[in-house]
């Protein structure tokens, strides 16, 4: 087990921001950590780093209790923050040297992460002269640089370009084949392409916790779109066999939701043939993680 999780609560005064939660993480996996701002979840990384405390229950990374074997988790986790603290007077290759000491990595390692990370173009340059992207990318490198088996990524890519997050992307996955890896983003595209798992919290308690696939799949819900050429009132629309939702989204434009593993656009069509309307378009919208999410946590 790399990560082990069991009823963690802490609070900052009269505020909760982790409220008894628990779950466990393989060897291998990639797991993203969703929540709506104030969810908790940086509290609970910082929580799994050793920045911070739990106020109750046990937490192990690597076999190691954040407690009492600190420096043992430190040692195996790589960590970046949300906020990444970097010296900007540094150059790259020198903050890189630096931290290299700190944890006793072989000085190969750097052109090593230096490559891994796309710095090299830059890694002649004081921190303070990069682009917000590219300091993301020495905080990635930084983290990566003692070559730990856990790494724990706090919004990885923040402030990249679209090329930039393809590259980065690549570089996670790339680690996720031997190590650890558990990451928190609000971009949801991310964790599509990067993740195994996903955990969700809101409030301070996680609110699902399911492999990627079967979060999208599971609730076997289906939208559709469909537009009609004349008005018609919600009391008919509401008559469709399985419709558990609607909403008019334009004139004559419904998003329809439905409960069934049935395909339910011939349902549509012979609904609006009944009332004497004609479809203009009829399309059925995947759904998507964002979709999942905001229904999750609203």
């Amino acid at each position: 087990m790399s990560i082990a999780v069991k009823n963690i609560s802490k609070s900052y005064g009269d505020q909760k921001a982790l409220d008894n939660i628990s779950f466990s993480i393989q060897k291998g996996e990639i797991v993203g950590f969703l929540g709506p701002n104030g969810a908790g979840k940086s509290t609970l990384m910082k929580i799994l780093t050793t920045y911070l405390t739990a106020d109750e229950g046990t937490a192990l990374v690597n076999q190691q209790d954040v407690n009492t074997n600190p420096k043992a988790v430190q040692l195996s986790i790589g960590y970046l923050p949300e906020h990444n603290p970097l010296y900007l007077d540094l150059y790259v290759r020198e903050y890189l040297a630096f931290n290299a000491d700190v944890y006793k990595a072989p000085k190969s390692r750097i052109e090593e992460v230096i490559q891994l990370t796309g710095l090299t173009n830059e890694s002649h340059k004081k921190i303070g002269e990069l682009s917000k992207g590219y300091r993301q990318r020495v905080g990635l490198a930084n983290a990566l640089l003692h070559n730990p088996d856990v790494l724990i990524l706090d919004e990885p890519t923040t402030g990249l370009d679209p090329n930039q997050l393809l590259e980065i992307r690549n570089v996670i996955k790339n680690a996720g084949k031997d190590k650890t890896v558990f990451l928190s983003t609000h971009i949801m595209q991310e964790v599509e392409a990067i993740c195994d798992r996903v955990i969700i919290i809101n409030k301070g308690k996680i609110v699902t916790d399911k492999k990627l696939d079967n979060l999208i799949a599971t609730d076997k819900e289906q939208v559709i779109e469909v537009e009609f050429d004349y008005k018609i009132e919600e009391q008919s629309i509401a008559k469709i066999e399985n419709l558990i939702s609607y909403k008019n989204t334009h004139d004559m434009t419904w998003e329809l939701t439905f409960k069934t593993d049935k395909d339910m656009r011939p349902a549509v069509f012979d609904f609006a043939t009944e009332n004497g309307l004609k479809t203009l378009q009829l399309n059925q919208k995947n759904k998507n993680l964002e979709a999942v999410f905001r229904e999750i946590t609203k």
